[in-house]
């Protein structure tokens, strides 16, 4: 047997796994399921909580007086192991009385009843009763911020956002402060999030094992939005979006539903259903124009320019780059995001067109990133007091809202988006993974570069799930130099890079805040651990690009009658307005 590899018995079945293993680790690949809450291994994330602080785990090993947290325990050679024993099962019951013991019992109204993983163990351990109710119990109030709540009377201190904050995110806004009943991970003093350097990325409730950490719901004010017959309301939906609904719907990951979707929206009442896709494509006029005229300016000698141009689509990640780069403002693109370039022309361009005034248009924006209800609070993306995007909801709350209307979603006819905001092309739905932004605009800047019509638009060495990663692409005599992070812990590393001098100069640089781009989104149905889903979204977003008729954005002839009948031209003096934004110091490190 190789040195690396040790032996054990787990339940009298004999396993050999890597030196450095834990007890968890080999069981698991016996099948053997032993219970978690606090463990979680987000497998090519540095996502990795063991903190065997809730002991819901606990083994009994041949030869030790007290019983050991199998997801912290390495696994020795020759080591015996046993989950089921009755002083196993009797520990682990009486550990999950103690959490429940200082939990609330508000279970049918929480927001993550039947995805919270306390309630499925005390499911699994069938208990009824419980020996501990009538302790003390900690109170906190709710801290409520434009998209995320916090509610501590429900955190079971598993530290996995802590975690995900501080070693993934590097955000550092949660650690575990307080003793006994009071303890808790929060923020610093306790402070709200709206006042910390919180992006509102949302990853901290995609890996919250209960309520204590959910999105803020917006889905009773689009059905109130929707009920009024003074007001017209109408619905963008992110390319992510359509590669994850299904999974509430009992479709495998990776299952394209983007008809059934329109036709669901359009059962609800929206009035018109159009695709954020067409907003992407527009984002490509922009954004690759503004790259092309900083990149001519740089080569024909002006030391003004600022380069890398940095995309600005994640507000996660601007919110980030506020915080923590604050030299560096003049450097990302001005391009607003897609939804924010929607509802500035949802309200002006489509409003005039339909003859209703914008005060009366409601524009709701279906999103996988939590972020972007923090996003539509900006102020900067309103005129005159109306906000361009009203209100944005989560893949999941659109799940929400389709069951509560009792529609059929897998019997639903595939139906089209509405004219003239739902045409889109292959460019405009890679947006939703990582890489796919940069992507979608070196489609269309390498052919306005070379005046050539490309042949070949997949760019392969722009794909891929490290979490950073870079490459060239060929322009002419010009050899680019692109970087790519996802992840807000990546993107400081590539950031960091860049402004010590330490990497080649880059041109451009694309970054997303979540694990995977928007199809690892903080609002997307809950993967519980499992990042093959991840992956499947987003192979299911390149197979909707390469079955497009048309894959470049600066080809899609809505966007093409918008510039001629509207917009002028990319970087003209209406697109400036409505099409750009900018950025502000934000007080944090």
């Amino acid at each position: 047997m190789p040195e690396s590899m040790v032996h054990l018995k787990i339940d009298g079945k004999s396993v050999e796994v890597p030196k450095g293993s834990t007890i968890l680790d080999a069981a698991r690949k016996l099948d053997i399921d032993v219970p978690t809450l606090c463990h979680l291994n987000l497998e090519g994330t540095p996502m990795v909580n063991k903190s065997a602080s809730c002991r819901i785990c606990v083994v009994e090993v041949k030869g030790r007086r007290n019983l050991a947290p199998a997801c912290a325990t390495p696994a020795d050679e020759g080591m015996e192991v046993r989950t089921n024993t009755i002083r196993v099962l009797n520990a682990r019951k009486t550990v999950l009385e103690l959490l429940l013991s200082d939990h609330p019992k508000d279970c049918l109204i929480c927001a993550k009843s039947g995805n919270c993983e306390l309630q499925d163990l005390a499911e699994r351990f069938c208990l009824r009763e419980n020996r501990f109710d009538g302790g003390e119990q900690s109170h906190y109030a709710r801290d409520v911020s434009p998209a995320l709540i916090r509610d501590m009377d429900k955190c079971v201190l598993c530290r996995r956002c802590e975690t995900m904050c501080n070693d993934v995110q590097t955000v550092g806004v949660l650690s575990g402060v307080n003793r006994g009943f009071k303890a808790v991970v929060a923020p610093a003093f306790e402070m709200p999030l709206e006042e910390s350097v919180c992006t509102f990325c949302g990853q901290c409730t995609a890996v919250c094992p209960t309520g204590a950490l959910v999105e803020r719901d917006y889905s009773w004010k689009v059905i109130e939005a929707l009920a009024d017959p003074d007001k017209v309301v109408v619905v963008q939906t992110a390319p992510a979006v359509r590669a994850a609904l299904g999974e509430p719907f009992g479709m495998p990951p990776g299952t394209l539903v983007t008809g059934k979707m329109v036709a669901a929206l359009r059962a609800m009442g929206f009035d018109y259903v159009f695709d954020t896709d067409f907003a992407a494509d527009l984002t490509i006029m922009e954004e690759a124009s503004e790259f092309l005229d900083r990149l001519t300016r740089h080569l024909q000698g002006d030391t003004s320019v600022r380069l890398p141009i940095l995309t600005s689509c994640c507000p996660a990640w601007v919110k980030f780059f506020e915080h923590r780069y604050p030299d560096l403002l003049d450097v990302p693109s001005t391009a607003k995001s897609p939804q924010q370039m929607f509802g500035a022309i949802a309200k002006t361009y489509f409003a005039e067109k339909i003859g209703v005034p914008k005060e009366k248009l409601v524009v709701v924006s279906v999103m996988p990133c939590l972020a972007k209800k923090y996003e539509c609070s900006r102020e900067e993306f309103s005129s005159g007091g109306i906000a361009d995007v009203d209100m944005s909801i989560s893949t999941r709350e659109l799940a929400h809202l389709i069951q509560r209307a009792n529609i059929d979603f897998q019997g639903l006819p595939d139906e089209d988006f509405d004219k003239p905001l739902g045409e889109s092309t292959g460019a405009a739905v890679i947006f939703g993974t990582t890489g796919g932004v940069i992507e979608a605009a070196v489609r269309s800047a390498v052919e306005w570069a070379t005046g050539k019509a490309l042949e070949n638009v997949d760019f392969a060495q722009l794909r891929g799930f490290d979490g950073c990663r870079e490459a060239t692409i060929q322009v002419g005599d010009l050899a680019l130099h692109i970087g790519i992070a996802h992840g807000l812990g990546n993107a400081r590393k590539l950031l960091d890079a860049v402004r010590s001098g330490s990497v080649a100069p880059f041109h451009a640089i694309e970054i997303m805040a979540c694990p995977g781009g928007c199809v690892g989104g903080g609002g997307q149905p809950y993967h519980h651990g499992h990042m093959e889903i991840v992956r499947k979204r987003a192979e299911a977003l390149y197979r909707e690009d390469l079955g497009k008729p048309r894959r470049k954005s600066h080809e899609n002839p809505d966007i093409i009658r918008l510039y001629e009948e509207f917009l002028g031209k990319p970087l003209g003096e209406k697109s400036h307005h409505l099409l750009h934004t900018h950025y502000f110091k934000r007080h944090g490190i």
